[in-house]
């Protein structure tokens, strides 16, 4: 059978895989589509361990709950068209049942987690690597367990955000904070979680780019801490302004309702990673010359 335009884009579709690896699985099967998914998966494996070091950046974030226990992950490709793909967001489902049904603490024991087709989490990562021929890894993982979990997954599916509470707060109050923690992006839960290093560095810059000249001393120390505890307060859940009522702090909000914020998850694609910027003309010319 001949290796038609239309052969080669239903078979990427299929897979994701690169458009040449895709030509090249056709041509090695004349044609037939079952055995090119297959050739790419056997030709793939060899090739996936070359991947391991290369940076995957763009994904998805999914949190989930079932009430009792509720997970939050990141699950990184290379390209955003792979994270945007029907095949790579049935794995994320697949990933997040298997991990909330689990009991895994810890992203070594994530890794391990089985899913229903009996693969781990780790041998699906890389047998889905292997097929769509990018880095596809499970980055981070958190969970927590008890009662009183909210959860939610922006629709570019690359914010998730986890709550838990101590008391019983109303599902929809919960739901609010979750996408205020989602918008807001605080760093910390409490300003007890904000580390010495950070406040100190913070203090720095304050300090650096704050006129004090002809202060006394006791003035220029509480415009210092003044600024500090203003800062605090944009990176803390706690002290922020309630995004649906700015004149009530969040933990004021929650105070109302007759509960407590434990723990706060945020994750968002990409963050803390060093993207490499790809120029991407000279990398097609690469794939058509070879």
């Amino acid at each position: 059978m001949a290796v038609t335009p239309q052969l080669i884009k239903e078979l990427r579709e299929m897979t994701s895989a690169g458009m040449m690896d895709c030509k090249k699985a056709l041509e090695a099967t004349n044609g037939n589509i079952d055995d090119a998914v297959v050739w790419l998966r056997e030709n793939g494996l060899a090739k996936a361990a070359k991947k391991a070091d290369r940076v995957a950046a763009e994904g998805v974030a999914f949190a989930k709950s079932n009430g009792k226990r509720g997970i939050i992950f990141e699950i990184n490709s290379e390209t955003d068209f792979v994270s945007k793909n029907e095949k790579f967001m049935t794995l994320v489902n697949e990933i997040g049942e298997a991990l909330l049904e689990s009991n895994a603490k810890t992203l070594e024991e994530a890794l391990k987690v089985k899913l229903k087709s009996g693969e781990t989490v780790e041998q699906a990562c890389i047998s889905a690597t292997a097929t769509i021929g990018e880095k596809i890894e499970v980055r981070r993982f958190d969970v927590v367990d008890g009662n009183t979990i909210s959860f939610y997954n922006h629709a570019n599916s690359r914010i998730s955000v986890l709550l838990q509470f101590s008391g019983n707060i109303a599902e929809e109050d919960a739901y609010n904070l979750c996408m205020h923690v989602a918008a807001m992006a605080p760093k910390y839960l409490s300003k007890d979680d904000v580390p010495e290093d950070f406040k100190a560095t913070e203090m720095h810059i304050i300090k650096e780019t704050t006129d004090l000249t002809g202060k006394p001393e006791k003035v220029a120390e509480g415009i210092l801490q003044g600024k500090l505890s203003k800062k605090l307060a944009e990176v803390t859940l706690l002290e922020q302004g309630f995004v649906m009522d700015e004149k009530v702090k969040v933990s004021e909000f929650v105070k109302q309702k007759g509960a407590s914020l434990v723990t706060m998850y945020r994750f968002e694609v990409g963050e803390g990673i060093e993207k490499v910027v790809t120029d991407f003309a000279a990398e097609v010319a690469a794939q058509l010359k070879g």
